[in-house]
């Protein structure tokens, strides 16, 4: 699985620019999604930062290999209203996610609860490790394979 991280605050004039335009116009622009993602045995998690958007703005959505984040966060107050305050970010929050071929991306989980997204990517069948048996002159022989992994190696007892 690549995790690209897209920063859109690294660029210090890119930050000049943001805050320009949110003194202009009055408004918040979005902020990232921070995200923290690990392997397991059951394949890869991955969980979002998600807080004060509601469950049912979130949307995601897989094509190809590429897996889409996507949530809204509203003002809580309406327009037309005295807003005194408001520093916290509203608008569309995205994020992709680019999976790697042995990802099963037909059967992502996906939970959420108390402003985290918790999302589940299983790794496929076709790359899950297997067994083959050997057919011999004599007993058979089973051999352990994992992917990626090539033949036995000379000497190892598995050969006949």
């Amino acid at each position: 699985m690549t995790v690209i991280r897209f920063d859109p605050f690294g660029d210090p004039f890119r930050q000049l620019d943001r805050l320009t335009s949110q003194l202009v116009s009055g408004t918040r622009t979005p902020m990232g999604m921070a995200m923290d993602v690990w392997q397991a045995d059951d394949g890869y998690h991955a969980v979002l930062d998600l807080p004060g958007v509601d469950a049912s703005s979130v949307e995601i959505t897989s094509e190809r290999n590429v897996l889409t984040i996507a949530a809204e966060r509203r003002p809580e107050y309406e327009q037309g209203q005295n807003v005194l305050i408001a520093e916290r970010p509203q608008g569309r929050f995205t994020r992709q996610l680019q999976l790697g071929e042995n990802l099963d991306t037909q059967n992502v989980e996906a939970r959420y609860a108390n402003g985290v997204l918790h999302l589940t990517i299983p790794v496929a069948e076709a790359a899950q490790p297997r067994r083959i048996e050997v057919q011999g002159a004599g007993t058979p022989q089973t051999i352990e394979m994992s992917p990626g992994q090539g033949s036995a190696e000379p000497g190892s007892g598995d050969e006949q």
